[in-house]
């Protein structure tokens, strides 16, 4: 079961962008003033895209009535992380986000590697 590792990646990555999209929060990470101008829609469709491939991976890991309940429950911890991470690590928050989204890079290539 090496994707359920993705699944969490993926779902943390995904709400990351997804919230770096949002003026307010780019603002309490980058500072006053900073908005994501050009990069929301990029944001925007890279945190969608990474919610879509964690939901790919609970349905290929668990099944199709175990993988939504996988999902959601991973949804509900990457939710709870970003909004931990943006409350209390502001400063921090690109960096875990780009972890969590080279972790989910990394996770997809290793399940892909054949045998």
């Amino acid at each position: 079961m090496p994707l359920l590792g993705f699944v969490f990646a993926a779902s943390l990555a995904g709400f990351c962008a997804l919230s770096l999209a949002m003026d307010r929060h780019s603002e309490d990470v980058f500072g006053r003033g900073h908005t994501p101008g050009a990069w929301r829609r990029w944001l925007q469709l890279g945190g969608t895209a990474l919610l879509c491939l964690s939901l790919w991976a609970s349905l290929e890991a668990a099944g199709g009535s175990v993988g939504w309940v996988l999902w959601l429950g991973a949804l509900t911890a990457a939710a709870l992380a970003t909004v931990g991470l943006l409350s209390g690590l502001p400063h921090r928050f690109p960096r875990i986000a780009m972890g969590a989204a080279v972790l989910a890079i990394g996770q997809a290539l290793f399940c892909a590697l054949p045998g």
